[in-house]
């Protein structure tokens, strides 16, 4: 600014990696390649429930990323989207989307909190959820209480999209932070 530089985000940059980390990450829990299986056996990616929240850039990468790999993608956001539902990737208040998917995925802008008591209610347990936004999407005390049932699992990339969760939570073997930013690449 003192230079009379303007400094821009760069839009879009590293969607790409945070795809290959949802594949990489679903794919092990789903096998339990090196962590504990999700269920009793190995599940695929076919015909698995997915629900998107959010559906930008990098939400529509991972929507089609699952979608092409048989899973039934649903996605909630601001607005419905017709292409999306034109390729099969349909629309669901956000309420059903939690309750009817087996795994979930915020991406979302930062700042925003979507997720709060009553939606980790209707999301249910034995579920995954999945936050590739750049902060927390979710009331940090609400997750904490759902984390509590150890059949519940929640992933992220950063402790940034972890959030500050009490360490008692945090390093608990069903909250997967992989500490490295997924979008961060060449």
């Amino acid at each position: 600014r003192e230079r009379g530089i303007t400094v821009t985000g760069i839009r879009d940059y590293g969607d790409r990696g945070v795809v290959e980390y949802v594949l990489y990450q679903l794919g092990r829990i789903l096998h339990g390649y090196d962590c504990p299986m999700w269920k009793d056996e190995p599940q695929e990616l076919t015909g698995l429930k997915v629900g998107i929240v959010g559906l930008g850039v990098s939400g529509g990468m991972i929507a089609d990323a699952l979608h092409f790999m048989g899973a039934e993608v649903s996605y909630y956001a601001r607005s419905v989207k017709p292409e999306r539902e034109a390729s099969g990737i349909c629309y669901k208040p956000l309420r059903q989307l939690l309750a009817e998917s087996q795994v979930v995925f915020t991406c979302l802008n930062k700042n925003v909190i979507l997720l709060h008591q009553e939606e980790f209610e209707a999301l249910g347990d034995g579920k995954i959820l999945f936050n590739t936004s750049i902060g927390p999407a979710a009331d940090l005390d609400a997750l904490a209480r759902w984390l509590e049932k150890r059949e519940n699992r929640f992933c992220c990339d950063t402790l940034g999209a972890r959030g500050p969760l009490p360490e008692s939570v945090a390093g608990q073997e069903n909250v997967i932070c992989v500490h490295a930013s997924a979008g961060r690449t060449a």
